[in-house]
Order: C-alpha cells, then sequence, then structure tokens
C-alpha cells in the first residue's frame, strides 16, 4: 500500500505508573506537511501513553480512508495490532485486559482508515522517534498535566 499518511508516536511514564505522556509526528507523504501532537497526564502508564499516541495520531486525520503508517516503538500496540489479539480481545469485550477504553476508542478511528503498523527498535537515532520521546517526556513534566480518569478511577481498582 502507498501511504498517504505516516504517524509516528512515543509515550512515555515516570515510575509506570507515575507523570505521563505521548508525543506524535504526522507528516504527509510527498509534502512539507508536518505536525506535532503532545499531552501529558498526571497518573498513567507508558502502555497507555504509547495506545494513545497512535489514537491521537489517527483521530488529528481530517479525511476518511486514509492510508495510514503507524510507525511505534510499542511493542504492545503494534503486536496487539499485527498479530490480530486486540480483535480477540474484543469479541470477549475486553475482559481481564488493561486499557479497555483506549482499545475500543483506539477501534472506533482504526477502522475509518487503512492502516498499517511498523515496529521501530526505541533510542536508535530514528529521527521522527526521537522526537517524539522528547515530546512525550516533555508532555510528562509540563506544571499542569491533564488526569487520565478511567486509569484513577478504574484500572487502579485492579491493581
Amino acid at each position: 500500500m502507498s501511504h498517504q499518511v505516516h504517524i509516528y508516536t512515543d509515550g512515555a511514564a515516570k515510575g509506570n505508573p507515575g507523570n505521563g505522556g505521548y508525543g506524535v509526528v504526522m507528516e504527509m507523504v510527498g509534502t512539507p506537511y508536518r505536525k506535532e501532537f503532545y499531552e501529558g497526564f498526571r497518573y498513567t502508564t507508558n502502555n497507555r501513553m504509547e495506545l494513545l499516541a497512535v489514537i491521537v495520531g489517527l483521530e488529528k486525520l481530517k479525511n476518511p480512508n486514509m492510508k495510514v503508517l503507524v510507525v511505534s516503538d510499542s511493542k504492545y500496540v503494534v503486536d496487539a495490532v499485527e498479530k490480530k489479539w486486540v480483535f480477540g480481545w474484543e469479541k470477549k469485550n475486553f475482559a481481564g485486559k488493561k486499557n479497555p477504553d483506549l482499545w475500543k476508542r483506539f477501534l472506533k478511528v482504526y477502522r475509518q482508515h487503512q492502516v498499517d503498523f511498523k515496529w521501530i527498535k526505541g533510542h536508535n537515532n530514528h529521527p521522527q522517534n526521537e522526537r517524539c520521546d522528547e515530546l512525550a517526556v516533555y508532555a510528562s513534566s509540563l506544571p499542569k498535566l491533564s488526569v487520565d480518569a478511567f486509569y484513577e478511577t478504574e484500572e487502579k481498582k485492579l491493581l
């Protein structure tokens, strides 16, 4: 598939759980268009931030049915989709799985586009991944952090 958009993502959490953030770099193939997105949360996990980065990147697309390549260093996210685990989890209503709120949100936006995933090794001199990491770490250290309401109320009960 010839991709129209590349979305690079990364998530981070200090303490895991702890303050966290995500970073996204979106590039339109064959154009100079490039956008960056980030947000920090006061109490969350690295996997939630990795997944939220992908969700936000896909949600920022303005047109449906885009051909998208998501590039992530998260085995959790990439394997869940590429190995089709998430679709099995969905059939069982995510019973016993972490982050059901985000996986449901992911599937909704994922199904609006033609999405491929590529896993890359983190901290391996990949410029866009390094930038996403910078954004995620920066976001996690902002003085005003958002609340990851689901994690703070529901997930925490399971710990």
